[in-house]
């Protein structure tokens, strides 16, 4: 299954380290981060999942709701919350599925839908395209998809700040400029004419007929 932007995120029930997880109703109308691991006691992700607990309020402000996924049983996930915490002093404090059939593995294009088999014996290399980030919108849409090597550690900082940017796009008719911090300037949409952004946007500047910007709004 090939997922693209603005498609309803599937749904699943899978075993998770809370129990039993049923992603839409789990979701509940919130944003989401679902991430993805291609095995248990890996080195990248032992320092990713220390790096996303420490930012859990974070993301939390933002009302995010944060996911974890990897291929090995509840039980492996437990036993890494250890090594992660010792190693980088934050065990995972959100869900972590267990997909031990690959079904959302499968399921969201992570791996081949023919792939044969459960999670027992595969090694990371089998698994080395599980390792994504899908932004999920309250209406269920996908907003982001990240591919990411297994030898390059995410970056969690870019990841809010992609949050930060559809959360604001979401709210005014505004896009946000290469490199685009919380409080700098941003751009008024083409769906804006010039009148219409005199009323919502006093003060806005015009560099090019295309480029207009102005004060981040709210």
């Amino acid at each position: 299954m090939t997922l693209k932007l603005n498609d309803i995120a599937p749904d699943f029930t899978q075993d998770s380290t809370e129990g039993p997880l049923h992603f839409h109703e789990w979701a509940d109308g919130h944003w989401v981060v679902f991430f993805s691991h291609p095995k248990d006691f890996t080195p990248v992700c032992t320092t990713e999942l220390g790096a996303v607990a420490k930012l859990k309020p974070e993301f939390d402000k933002r009302g995010v709701r944060v996911l974890g996924l990897s291929v090995d049983p509840a039980d492996n996930h437990a036993r890494w919350a250890g090594d992660i915490a010792e190693t980088q002093g934050t065990a995972p404090n959100f869900p972590m599925i267990a997909d031990t059939d690959l079904s959302v593995s499968k399921l969201y294009g992570m791996l081949p839908a023919d792939t044969e088999g459960t999670s027992e014996g595969r090694t990371p290399a089998n698994n080395a395209t599980v390792r994504n980030v899908f932004i999920i919108g309250p209406d269920k849409q996908i907003k982001l998809i990240l591919v990411y090597p297994m030898t390059t550690g995410r970056n969690f900082d870019e990841i809010l700040r992609v949050i930060d940017s559809m959360q604001l796009t979401a709210a005014h008719k505004v896009a946000t400029p290469a490199d685009w911090k919380q409080g700098q300037d941003v751009i008024i949409t083409a769906a804006v004419s010039d009148d219409q952004a005199k009323d919502l946007f006093p003060g806005y500047v015009t560099v090019k007929p295309y480029l207009r910007t102005t004060k981040q709004p709210g």
